[in-house]
């Protein structure tokens, strides 16, 4: 009955949404009113970020029972948002009682369909891993039409979505998926796996892969710090994210600030690691400059509560600080553009490997018989890869093919660190002793 309730609620009050580029000279603002329901703001913010559009700015305030959002966006360029055919799209979903239906965390993003064969894989991260995968895969006669790989903390995950070799639809045999779950387990376990290694091919359906590769490393616990001080460079504290809690004492909120190097999706990022965690934003701010970005939530637990342990508080800060890590573009990016073929990914991951290549994020898609691959690779030790090597390798597959699309290590460095400020204003609160600091996990 609740939920019957809940339902003819939204119905009558459906999402309202203003797309404006007057307001603002630099972006374009988009306003979002509608119910308030748990996982809103994620599901308003994976809109923007599947169209690859920048949020520059991003004011949420969602008490009550009312959820309104402002947000600031460009396009990869820095421009306003002027094509009527992604305006309106963005207003028609947006506005869509679909797109505000509630969502459990285990079938977040899926929907029926059988063009593939989704596997979803995690396990420890190591030189020649994917290359070890694809070659699996191509044994097996399975062509990878999709996929994304991340690795984080010595852990690796992956959402590859397959079809058979020869029917081009999705794998149905029981005995083959029997197999290539076997012997994908056993390349994930490697010589020394402390953890389990995992996989699981996915009942057919389109999953979302950025929002299950970040469900995926949460559940396999990147995010303990065991391993991580040893892996970072000494050079590398530039990058590492600050995380801060705070509790309002006043208003019964806990406030969570994080300050970072900016990127694409980092909103969408750390929106998943509070969703999946049960958290839910009552106010927030977001603000990007040139290199960096500083985010401010007004929280609570789902149940209507405050952070209140220290153990809590040190798991939330440092499942943030994973959830910011994770996509962050480690080297050298490379793209690769040519006609697909089974085996392709095989062959050019055996490459990487034989070249001492370590890849770090990949990004594996194809559409209409081409295919257009992205590989962000060091070498074996996480430093950058030599720029002799490279040539050879671009040489090796082919100049045409393969080409440097991007070199982190010649990014420019961050400007002087700017001041953040409280979202005060909204609360009024008599003095600063209202929040008590915790400590800050960095």
């Amino acid at each position: 009955m609740e939920d019957e309730y809940a339902k003819f609620i939204r119905r009558m009050n459906p999402p309202r949404v203003v797309i404006d580029n007057d307001a603002c000279e630099e972006a374009t603002l988009i306003q979002v009113d509608s119910m308030k329901k748990h996982g809103i703001l994620l599901e308003v913010v994976q809109v923007l970020t599947d169209l690859n559009l920048l949020i520059t700015k991003a004011y949420i305030s969602s008490d009550g029972g009312w959820f309104m959002d402002v947000f600031n966006v460009t396009d990869q360029d820095g421009n306003k948002l002027k094509d009527e055919g992604v305006i309106s799209y963005i207003k028609m979903t947006l506005e869509a009682n679909d797109c505000f239906l509630p969502s459990l965390r285990d079938t977040v993003g899926v929907m029926p369909s059988e063009d593939h064969t989704s596997i979803e894989l995690t396990g420890t991260d190591r030189p020649g891993l994917l290359s070890e995968i694809c070659s699996v895969l191509a044994d097996l006669r399975c062509n990878v039409v999709n996929a994304e790989i991340w690795t984080h903390n010595a852990r690796a995950a992956a959402v590859v979505h397959v079809t058979d070799q020869y029917t081009g639809c999705a794998i149905e045999d029981a005995k083959q998926l029997s197999t290539i779950k076997e012997l994908l387990c056993y390349v994930l376990k490697g010589n020394n796996d402390i953890r389990t290694a995992k996989m699981m091919v996915a009942a057919p359906g389109v999953t979302h892969r950025e929002r299950r590769l970040h469900q995926m490393m949460f559940d396999d616990r990147d995010y303990d710090k065991g391993n991580m001080v040893r892996m970072r460079r000494a050079g590398d504290n530039k990058l590492i994210p600050e995380v801060t809690l705070l509790d309002c004492v006043e208003k019964d909120y806990t406030v969570v600030t994080m300050r970072s190097k900016d990127r694409p999706k980092l909103l969408f990022d750390t929106l998943c690691t509070l969703t999946d965690m049960q958290y839910v934003v009552f106010h927030g701010t977001v603000k990007t400059s040139r290199m960096e970005a500083y985010q401010e939530y007004y929280i609570r637990h789902i149940d209507g509560l405050p952070i209140s342990s220290e153990a809590e508080r040190q798991r939330v800060s440092q499942c943030l600080e994973a959830a910011i890590e994770r996509r962050v573009s480690e080297g050298l990016e490379l793209e690769l553009c040519t006609e697909d073929r089974v085996g392709l990914l095989s062959d050019i991951t055996r490459i990487f490997r034989e070249n001492s290549l370590c890849i770090k994020r990949a990004e594996i898609s194809t559409k209409g018989g081409k295919a257009k691959d992205t590989f962000f690779v060091t070498d074996v030790s996480g430093n950058a890869v030599d720029p002799k090597l490279v040539d050879s390798i671009c040489h090796q597959i082919g100049v045409t093919v393969l080409r440097v699309k991007r070199n982190s290590t010649l990014c420019p460095k961050s400007p002087p660190e700017t001041t953040g400020f409280f979202f005060g204003n909204l609360f009024k609160a008599r003095t600063f002793q209202n929040f008590r600091l915790i400590r800050s996990y960095s």
